[in-house]
């Protein structure tokens, strides 16, 4: 059987899992949509929650109640960056891109550009990052 670059590309489990009918099985995806949702779990992820892989993640909920300002902008491209480039060798990134959207409701927006390897495509990836208080209007 000949390797195509997109064997490359991968299949992996649908984030968040889920099951076939009657439980048979579990979902997977591939492609594109495989590294779309690893990086959404690698900026998800705490560093040391996976087993056997403490390095793995972004840790991004550190910075969950820092002052919504510059040098937040910089520390996070920072540790997007690092993460992406441990992490995700199936992807070069292009730009990281991290505003202040609406810093009165708390929300940064991290926008990647990226470019899978095997198949010289380009894409982007939209991750909000939101802080929410404890408050009564919070969720």
């Amino acid at each position: 059987m000949e390797a195509t670059t997109r064997d490359f590309l991968g299949t992996g489990w649908a984030f968040p899992p889920r099951f076939t009918d009657a439980g048979a099985g579990v979902e997977m995806v591939s492609n594109e949509e495989d590294i779309h949702q690893s990086l959404q779990l690698l900026f998800s992820t705490r560093r040391g929650e996976r087993l056997m892989r403490e390095r793995y993640g972004c840790s991004l909920d550190d910075w969950l109640f820092s002052a919504l300002d510059h040098d937040l902008e910089s520390q996070l491209t920072s540790a997007i960056h690092d993460a992406v480039l441990l992490h995700e060798p199936r992807v070069r990134l292009l730009e990281v891109d991290v505003s202040l959207d609406d810093k009165e409701a708390g929300l940064l927006r991290i926008r990647l550009d990226y470019r899978v390897v095997a198949t010289n495509s380009r894409f982007n990836l939209v991750f909000p990052f939101y802080r929410q208080e404890a408050s009564p209007g919070a969720l």
